[in-house]
């Protein structure tokens, strides 16, 4: 039999010149190439996060359940309510019986313990405690179906279309799904909006102290996200898994000035996820490159102040700026320049243009200058002069 299918090969690459591949092969990233990393999670996507690009994707809308990674999103609105001063890391917070009541991963706190908030992040994001997140979400809302609202509210302003959250931390819940598009945007805000977050993301082990009525108890923290110490720049940021929704991971990682999210979901295994996640980094890291683009005042030209003692506003004659091109998309990316109708007085420092970078019509940076002098109102000696001036 063997030698049947030798035999079949061979003739096939006579005709040909290709190797046949079988309908049922695992999905390869042909790209990757000599590597022949394959992905086992049903979705996955790669995005360069501070464009917001999509260097690869895999059923990027699929809705499956995402387990922990949910944590995401219930951290992004705890530093937020940080960033508000409604929280402080010091706060304590009181732990209820519903949340001291959570299956699954959990540091097992228990009724009426008290712990700080940042104690709390650092179980969530180490140890992704479900005790210790719905503990934070009724701290912060009031009570979990409170904060879940706020979840998906949070989830449609980001445009997380395909995203329904039914608890805070992640449990399989009927109708509780997003997708790994989905992730990547709120992983992306997260740590974007809040790079703090990944001082904690970044920790391998950790302890607290439980303090309760039977005692104070050291309890150890163990990081579930392996990739800190496998993958070269990896900076977080979440795992999850359960029977239902199998290995899920939002990874993070930080190369040469390029921050990459690569997020998988339902790999077969917890290996699995990490090689998945690891050849999609390695992927989105050899498409991207940090490049310096200037910008000069001949191609920007004069911006003209009306009203003004003088006629127009200097300004900065080279603006440099860091752009990440992505190489299957270089063609796809385009400068605008923008100069602001101006009227006196213009202060120096204030904005008088931009420069918009766009990729595939959107907008994925914008870069203000501004004025290095500043342009008085023209009074009437000055107007005079000019028309005196302009006579002669």
């Amino acid at each position: 039999m063997k030698r049947w299918i030798v035999l079949i090969l061979v003739f096939s690459v006579f005709l040909t010149g290709t190797v046949p591949v079988w309908a049922d092969q695992v999905e390869t990233i042909a790209t990757i190439g000599e590597t022949d990393q394959k992905l086992t999670a049903k979705s996955a996507v790669v995005m360069e996060a501070e464009s917001k690009s999509l260097i690869y994707e895999k059923s990027k809308d699929k809705e499956l359940p995402p387990a922990s990674v949910t944590k995401v999103m219930s951290l992004l609105l705890i530093f937020e309510e940080l960033e508000k001063g409604h929280l402080k890391l010091n706060d304590p917070v009181t732990v209820s019986q519903h949340a001291a009541s959570m299956g699954g991963s959990q540091v097992f706190l228990e009724p009426s313990e008290v712990q700080d908030v940042e104690t709390l992040i650092k179980c969530v994001v180490i140890s992704s405690a479900n005790d210790a997140v719905v503990a934070l979400a009724e701290h912060a809302a009031g009570s979990e179906e409170a904060f879940v609202k706020r979840m998906n509210e949070k989830a449609k302003q980001l445009g997380m279309n395909h995203t329904t959250f039914k608890n805070a931390c992640g449990l399989d819940e009927e109708g509780h799904v997003t997708t790994a598009y989905d992730i990547a945007l709120m992983s992306r805000e997260l740590i974007i909006k809040y790079p703090q977050v990944l001082k904690y993301t970044k920790i391998w082990m950790d302890t607290f102290t439980h303090k309760t009525k039977k005692g104070t108890k050291e309890f150890g923290l163990s990081n579930t996200n392996k990739m800190i110490r496998q993958y070269h720049g990896c900076t977080g940021l979440k795992t999850g898994s359960t029977g239902k929704a199998k290995f899920c991971l939002s990874a993070t990682a930080l190369r040469n000035g390029v921050h990459m999210i690569a997020v998988v979901m339902a790999s077969d295994t917890a290996k699995d996820r990490i090689k998945d996640a690891s050849a999609l980094l390695d992927y989105g890291f050899a498409n991207c490159q940090v490049v310096e683009d200037i910008t000069t005042r001949k191609q920007i030209g004069k911006i003209e102040v009306a009203k003004g003692k003088e006629d127009q506003v200097q300004y900065p004659q080279q603006i440099k700026t860091k752009i990440i091109k992505i190489k299957q998309k270089d063609g796809n990316l385009r400068k605008e320049i923008r100069k602001k109708i101006l009227t006196a007085p213009v202060k120096k420092g204030e904005e008088v243009g931009k420069i918009l970078y766009k990729r595939d019509g959107k907008i994925i940076k914008k870069v203000p200058f501004y004025a290095e002098e500043s342009v008085e109102k023209m009074d009437y000696p000055s107007s005079l002069w000019k028309l005196i001036t302009q006579y002669f």
